[in-house]
């Protein structure tokens, strides 16, 4: 099956506006931070828009792949058929800016949360039951295959069972010469 590009994640234009409200929230909480706030708008700025440019989520038939990263750039390639859960998660700051977290459990993973997230995805609903729409028809497709191969080792080996019972049966009806 071909890992051509199904579906590619969007993400919001104000997703940038999001993390440096949320940044500057943080760091205005203790006093020191405060002076700090002249420092992180310039630069949290030019980091959430790098950020940003490095993030995407593409769907293919057969796997989920997200990139992103500013330093250290991580690429997750998760098949469709281990993903056990697809949560959205939206807090009070991000309800304000009409954005959502999406997370995404597999099974076999290690260690406690998610395995990804992704904050900010246009029509994440959608995208999430794209996903999930995308992982049931491959397990479908996967079970018929599997069905199909029950199927032909049950007829082979019935016909080998028959093989061998017609010989036995031959056997019997053929004369035996005499010694």
């Amino acid at each position: 099956m071909s890992d051509q590009k199904q579906v590619s994640a969007h993400f919001h234009a104000n997703l940038g506006l999001y993390w440096l409200v949320s940044g500057a929230l943080l760091i205005s909480v203790s006093i020191v931070g405060i002076p700090l706030l002249l420092l992180w708008f310039p630069l949290g700025l030019w980091a959430t828009k790098r950020y940003i440019a490095n993030m995407s989520a593409e769907l293919t038939p057969q796997k989920l792949i997200v990139r992103k990263g500013l330093l250290t750039r991580t690429e997750n390639t998760v098949p469709l058929d281990k993903i056990t859960d697809m949560a959205l998660i939206q807090g009070p700051l991000m309800r304000v800016f009409g954005i959502h977290k999406l997370t995404v459990e597999t099974a076999g993973q290690s260690g406690m949360g998610s395995l990804i997230n992704l904050v900010g995805v246009v029509d994440v609903q959608a995208f999430r039951e794209k996903v999930l729409l995308q992982k049931s028809l491959l397990t479908e497709r996967q079970s018929t295959v599997v069905d199909n191969v029950d199927i032909d080792q049950l007829l082979l080996e019935n016909l080998q069972q028959m093989n061998a019972t017609l010989l036995r049966i031959e056997q019997a009806l053929t004369p035996h010469s005499p010694q």
